[in-house]
């Protein structure tokens, strides 16, 4: 299926894991691909490869999100297409800190270089591009989407730190405020997935104790699944298609029912 064939669009963090999956996806249904890294160089031209196997146009962008210029870089690639259809803010950071009653784990400076990638990077992206997904509504009469990936952390308050939760509480409200200001020419969406089995997690932990992260993932999901990059990037395929035209500012569960709990036997 070939329905976003010449549309252009740009994934930030896309060398590897869900930002790759994705890129790859919208490649496999015909867009033309901007694949941003910042320290993966190898990994962004493996994920690079991955599009260009679709048949379609790829450029590869070394840029920081968190850093303004970082952000106009990634703009002028889009610039050479005249326009962008979609938008994934996918870039992220954590600092390690499960203990969230241990206020000692995390200083200033963890919080603030958090929420430069995870809240200020998607905003500055936002404010690069804004005319080039103003010029695609122009010319196609059809929404530009914008999807935000954040996190089932900023839902509930649970996850790797405080303070990656609550970038993630931040870039759920700023998804509203920019839905509602940016439509009708930019749809902005998010979607909030729970457990994702990525090197995220694995760079963490041994093999052994990776292995039983995901057993335990799958007995507390009333899905019995400890998510890939594939299962979310699906959900998210949805929002950057036609599928979803009249959806903007909703935030939406990825977590195999993570959110619910489980019935105990």
């Amino acid at each position: 299926m070939k329905d976003l064939e010449g549309r252009k669009a740009l994934v930030t963090g896309s060398a590897t894991g869900l930002g790759r999956s994705i890129a790859v996806k919208l490649a496999a249904r015909g867009a033309d691909v901007i694949i941003n890294y910042a320290r993966s160089s190898a990994e962004a031209e493996e994920a690079a490869e991955l599009c260009r196997a679709e048949g379609v146009q790829v450029q590869v962008v070394k840029a920081n999100v968190a850093d303004p210029d970082g952000c106009k870089a990634l703009a002028v690639a889009a610039q050479a297409w005249g326009q962008l259809d979609i938008l994934v803010n996918n870039a992220g950071i954590t600092r390690h800190a499960r203990d969230h009653s241990d206020l000692d784990a995390l200083s200033k400076g963890d919080f603030m270089d958090i929420y430069e990638v995870n809240v200020v990077g998607p905003y500055l992206m936002l404010q690069a591009t804004k005319p080039l997904l103003q010029a695609a509504h122009a010319k196609s009469g059809r929404s530009s989407t914008v999807l935000n990936t954040s996190s089932i952390a900023g839902v509930r308050g649970v996850g790797s730190s405080v303070a990656y939760a609550a970038s993630k509480g931040a870039l759920n409200t700023m998804t509203l405020s920019l839905a509602r200001a940016l439509a009708p020419a930019i749809r902005v969406n998010a979607i909030c997935p729970g457990f994702i089995g990525t090197r995220w997690f694995k760079d963490t932990m041994d093999e052994a104790k990776y292995a039983d992260t995901i057993r335990r993932i799958e007995t507390l999901t009333p899905l019995a699944a400890a998510s890939g990059p594939d299962d979310i990037a699906d959900a998210a395929l949805f929002f950057l298609s036609d599928a979803s035209r009249h959806v903007t500012g909703e935030m939406l569960l990825v977590d195999a029912g993570m959110h619910l709990g489980k019935l105990r036997d």
